[in-house]
């Protein structure tokens, strides 16, 4: 059987040392480093983070390149077109993590509108002198429109969470189709952005990003928002127009973000650790035993089927 495998890291749980037994060589280096390059040319599989973008050059540079394994859902990291042309199966991690990255939205959005960071920091601070009427008084939620961008499996788990907690899920509607997306314990409507947006006191994104939703958050989408609205972002950053999000939040025009992704991560604008009513994490949203497990078993299995499959 054979197959050399390249992964720049290891990864979560002992799916990727199962693998390495399947296939005679299984090597460990750094993106981009000299051992990760010279190791190239023999590898048929490689496995790569979604921080460590692939180019055609590097394609190239690995003529017996047969799979590509990323360890996560996006794949806009990757040079598709290229691997297509080449017969290159992409294998990504669907699925396995909706829960985890839906519970970190909903974990997002109760700390940016409930104030918990700014609580604990003026506790842990030792300047609490005690309760007080109008002390960081936060959003409530009950009874309000969350609109959600993206109706895949995370951003239906995502309304589940919110419906229980008696806001009103709506979807957008890339498509115009119209209609309704099941959530399970209720149908929510899909609208057109132009509807949707004056309609959401919080704005969760949850949608892939393509050529058609990048930059769709705009200064002139983000305005559409009702004053006081929150953001919040386990997407991707290049959805969000992150410049004007933050005018919007210094002007007092949003009421909070929530974010987990920013635009070209993790080289975070600077700007974002001054900008009120933000809560900002390094990109948590499927960091959890289980769903970091669950992934590593999935791309393990996915690359061991790709090198199984005769060659044409």
């Amino acid at each position: 059987m054979t197959g050399r495998i390249l992964s720049t890291s290891a990864l979560v749980g002992p799916a990727l040392g199962t693998l390495g037994a399947r296939f005679p060589e299984l090597r460990l280096a750094p993106f981009r480093s000299p051992a990760w390059t010279a190791a190239l040319p023999e590898a048929e599989a490689l496995v790569v983070l979604l921080s460590e973008p692939l180019t055609e050059a590097d394609l190239a540079a690995a003529p017996r390149l047969r799979a590509i394994g990323t360890y996560s859902v996006g794949v806009n990291h990757l040079p598709l077109e290229a691997c297509a042309a080449r017969g290159i199966t992409v294998v990504s991690t669907p699925g396995v993590l909706t829960e985890a990255t839906a519970d970190l939205a909903l974990a997002l959005l109760m700390a940016v509108t409930r104030r918990v960071a700014e609580g604990e920091a003026l506790v842990r601070s030792g300047a609490w002198t005690g309760w007080a009427p109008e002390q960081l008084l936060g959003i409530g939620l009950a009874g309000k429109t969350c609109g959600i961008l993206g109706s895949g499996p995370i951003g239906r788990a995502f309304a589940r969470r919110v419906w229980a907690l008696g806001m009103h899920p709506v979807f957008w509607d890339r498509e115009g189709a119209g209609g309704q997306v099941d959530i399970g314990p209720v149908h929510a409507p899909r609208l057109p952005l132009a509807a949707l947006l004056p309609a959401s006191a919080v704005l969760s994104l949850h949608c892939p990003l393509t050529t058609h939703t990048r930059g769709l958050l705009d200064r002139r989408a983000l305005e559409q928002l009702p004053p006081g609205a929150v953001l919040i972002n386990t997407a991707r950053g290049g959805i969000l127009d992150e410049g004007a999000a933050m005018d919007l939040l210094d002007a007092g025009r949003l009421g909070g973000a929530g974010l987990d992704v920013y635009a070209g991560e993790p080289d975070l604008d600077s700007r974002w650790l001054r900008t009120p009513r933000t809560v900002l994490l390094p990109h948590l949203g499927s960091a959890t035993v289980e769903a970091r497990e669950a992934m590593a078993r999935l791309l393990c299995d996915g690359l061991a089927a790709a090198l199984n499959t005769p060659r044409c």
